[in-house]
């Protein structure tokens, strides 16, 4: 019986994520930051478009069921990226009331080195 690697989750993210990044800097996207970590929870990419910081949360399934990419960031999800978005900007002395920010979601759905790629500009 040969031998059949499959992939761990933390895997997944590496090879979404960087799929995701090289996707954004493909639409002219500046890469800033990614996997930044916070108490609450982390951050996956940050880009820059023109003055804008873009927060990015990268979600990739297999497949459609059970709602898919999109529907896994879920409320409290949501609720963790702002919090560490807060602490980010904290921490690189932005004040959050005066840098202009957005939240999107790269929903990944399909085979894992060619997946369908669904941008959500704006997503919460």
């Amino acid at each position: 019986m040969p031998w059949i690697k499959t992939l761990t989750s933390q895997s997944k993210g590496q090879i979404t994520e960087e799929f995701a990044k090289q996707y954004l800097l493909a639409q002219g996207l500046t890469f800033v930051d990614s996997n930044v970590h916070c108490r609450r929870g982390e951050i996956d990419l940050i880009m820059q478009e023109r003055d804008t910081l873009i927060f990015i949360e990268v979600k990739y399934r297999k497949n459609s069921l059970f709602g898919g990419a999109i529907s896994a960031v879920s409320p409290s999800k949501q609720q963790k990226i702002k919090h560490c978005v807060a602490f980010f900007l904290h921490k690189h002395d932005l004040n959050e009331y005066n840098t202009p920010c957005r939240f999107d979601v790269i929903a990944l759905e399909g085979d894992i080195n060619q997946p369908k790629v669904t941008w959500l500009k704006n997503a919460f």
